[in-house]
């Protein structure tokens, strides 16, 4: 059993999340994920610019932020509690606009990228990105939110 929520803390009404919540199910069973908990977590730009500052020590916004739990292991639970995922709506409504795509693509995009950070995906390196960039695509393109 999987155990994840979409948390919104801006004051913004977003129908796309339900979609985004039904994706990350999918992405879940598509990588034969289990027992896992995380949260998926909107704010705005101002909010992720402090989690951004504070954390990483870049003053300015950024689309999303994962914070990986799974890196620390003194926490030791009955399933992996993998961590936090933050999204700026901000960003995701003005990457949408400048990618022209949909709102839901973008937030779908955000939230497999920030789930692949968390399970330990990252695209640091050229030949870890195409690894990271391919899951991302395989399984947004297996859900049907294309380009």
């Amino acid at each position: 059993m999987n155990y994840f929520s979409i948390i919104n803390e801006t004051d913004k009404k977003i129908k796309e999340l339900d979609e985004v919540e039904k994706l990350v199910e999918f992405a879940l069973q598509h990588e034969a994920i289990n027992d896992v908990e995380f949260n998926i977590i909107i704010i705005d730009n101002k909010r992720i610019r402090e989690i951004n500052k504070t954390y990483r020590n870049i003053d300015r916004e950024t689309d999303v932020i994962s914070f990986a739990l799974e890196d620390y292991e003194d926490i030791k639970l009955p399933h992996r509690l993998l961590g936090d995922i933050y999204i700026s709506i901000d960003k995701a409504i003005g990457q949408a606009e400048e990618y022209q795509h949909s709102l839901l693509r973008e937030l779908s995009f955000l939230s497999i990228h920030g789930l692949l950070h968390l399970l330990g995906y990252d695209h640091i390196k050229k030949d870890e990105e195409k690894i990271m960039f391919d899951k991302q695509r395989e399984i947004l393109d297996s859900y049907g939110i294309k380009r």
